[in-house]
């Protein structure tokens, strides 16, 4: 857990980005910069803002209100020099099951909540965990959802005749396959069109903002050539020209109990994405973003969003990186992308209206793309048998189940196969056992009878490795392996950094157990997390049972017949 550098008080944590730059200085050239980054952030937000609304199942104003109100405070407020935030394509899942199981309703209660539990995770300074998540669960949740996306955009991208798509994996592609013949062949052209424009324009000109040229031309296209096809105001009707009120949705404990999982897998996502996005955007600029500080400007920014009827927002790790490729000096940057986005909702919201959905699905198929990280899956496949398990469980648990439960069940195999990994590590043998009688520390072959060094009645064995919770049962094995009962045992623990509460226990049971059979044991070279954890678990040195030795010396002079 992060903590202040002693000079600075605890509140230094929460400081915005923003402030930290302005004390430092700020000049017309880096206003000019920002300007111009935010200007560029706002023509890939624009377009990518509403499609990620309509795959969510929300309408298209619910995004670029987001966009605007959210992206705003995530930059006034954050710990991050150039994160952009806004709606995002990792929340699409997730929206659309809420949305779909408790209605639009729901969703802003969740938000609201998620906003809540932001804020007290950034105070609870829980901000550095996110270091602490397993990469094979990251890539198999974010490959998961990228598959998700592609499966909501069938209906969009085919023209399918469907009132209603099921949330479920199943359920979409029965329904889909039950379909079928309602394919639109205009809506499939316009759709492969677009894909291929944007495909193009990415590779030849990547400088260009692809996705709103793809978007203008596809809507052009529409509107020249007449195409049967859905647009943004066919099937959600006109872009209100105005931001909405801020308003508390009506709720109660029954509905927040409900919705409380809901909340969790949103603030959840929304605090891993925004802290890798700012862990990246740190990488590209050398900067070093204050993740307590972001989590508490993510949960003021979802709250806001809620009271407005937006969608979950976090940071946007394509509007980062372009944001930085831009030039972004400063927060400026992303308040700015926040206002272009507004200054068009108020002056030119109807040249939205007439924008068809399977442009909007070609978009989106393309941005689940990029989210499937298919190099690093290629990489991890080739990872360890155990790394490569809790890659495709948690894949297919995002895939087909839910996001929460892929988490928890990647990062519980993950911990499992940690500890394995732990207590294979706590061996000196390499048939694996944990503990070995304990020998000169030279590096010279053992002789073929290590016990005929140590004087009679004295046994002695060295640990090497933290003694935790998934090695510290085999403690009883040291004396049991013994037979006859010696009279002086000794424990060399100088390679053991670290006990926990659990290894701890069992050296308790280990000096109980010499305590009736009348042994005396030794402890060498404990080291000082080991004393710490020992003191204060009340296992402590006394004259007839545990002593404490600096050295294997002086244990086997405390071990002679006519030492005191």
């Amino acid at each position: 857990m992060a903590t202040p550098s002693p000079s600075l008080p605890a509140w230094h944590l929460y400081v915005p980005k923003l402030v930290t730059l302005l004390r430092q200085g700020y000049g017309l050239a880096d206003l000019r910069a920002d300007v111009l980054a935010g200007v560029t952030v706002s023509i890939v937000a624009l377009p990518l803002s509403m499609a990620l609304a309509i795959a969510s199942g929300a309408p298209p104003a619910a995004g670029l209100h987001t966009a605007i109100v959210a992206g705003f405070l995530i930059s006034l407020l954050g710990g991050s020099r150039v994160q952009i935030g806004g709606p995002t394509a990792a929340f699409i899942p997730v929206v659309f099951a809420v949305i779909a199981r408790y209605g639009y309703d729901g969703l802003v209660v969740a938000t609201l909540m998620a906003g809540a539990m932001l804020v007290l995770a950034g105070l609870l300074r829980l901000g550095t965990l996110v270091k602490y998540m397993p990469q094979p669960v990251i890539t198999g949740f974010t490959a998961g959802i990228a598959v998700s996306i592609f499966s909501s955009q069938v209906k969009d991208l085919l023209g399918l005749d469907i009132a209603s798509v099921p949330a479920d994996f199943f359920g979409r592609w029965t329904t889909y396959a039950a379909h079928i013949g309602s394919l639109n062949p205009s809506a499939a052209g316009l759709a492969a069109a677009t894909l291929v424009l944007l495909l193009v324009l990415r590779r030849w000109r990547p400088n260009w903002p692809s996705f709103l040229i793809a978007v203008a031309l596809a809507t052009i296209a529409t509107a020249l050539l007449h195409l049967p096809v859905e647009t943004i105001v066919s099937h959600f009707g006109p872009i209100p020209r105005e931001l909405p009120a801020p308003h508390l949705p009506s709720f109660d404990i029954g509905r927040l109990h409900e919705l409380l999982p809901s909340a969790f897998t949103i603030a959840f996502l929304g605090g891993v994405e925004s802290l890798l996005s700012a862990v990246v955007s740190d990488g590209m600029t050398g900067g070093r973003h204050r993740s307590n500080c972001e989590l508490v400007a993510q949960g003021v920014a979802n709250t806001a969003s809620a009271l407005i009827g937006g969608l979950p927002a976090t940071g946007a790790i394509v509007r980062t990186a372009t944001n930085v490729r831009a030039g972004a000096r400063s927060p400026v940057a992303g308040m700015t992308h926040a206002l272009c986005i507004l200054v068009f909702v108020l002056v030119a919201a109807p040249l939205a209206n007439r924008v068809p959905l399977p442009a909007m699905a070609a978009l989106l198929l393309l941005v689940a793309w990029n989210m499937s990280e298919v190099e690093r899956i290629r990489q991890l496949l080739r990872s360890p048998l155990g790394d490569r398990l809790v890659l495709v469980v948690t894949f297919l648990l995002t895939v087909m189940f839910d996001l929460t439960v892929a988490v928890e069940v990647g990062v519980v195999l993950a911990a499992f196969l940690f500890m394995y990994r732990m207590s294979e590590m706590v061996s000196l043998e390499s048939h694996g056992r944990w503990v070995q009688p304990d020998v000169d520390d030279s590096e010279q072959p053992l002789p073929p009878d290590q016990r005929a060094l140590l004087p009679p009645g004295v046994e002695a064995y060295r640990v090497a490795g933290p003694l935790f919770f998934a090695v510290a049962n085999r403690i009883d094995d040291v004396l049991r392996a013994l037979g006859k009962p010696p009279r002086v045992f000794i424990l060399r623990l100088r390679e053991v950094p670290l006990i926990d509460a659990s290894g701890a226990t069992a050296i308790g049971n280990l000096v109980e157990r010499c305590r009736r059979e009348r042994i005396l044991l030794v402890f060498t070279g404990l080291q000082p997390q080991p004393a710490r954890i020992l003191a204060d678990m009340g296992i402590a040195p006394d004259a007839t049972t545990l002593r404490y030795a600096r050295d294997f010396a002086e244990a086997l002079a405390m071990a002679a017949p006519d030492a005191p």
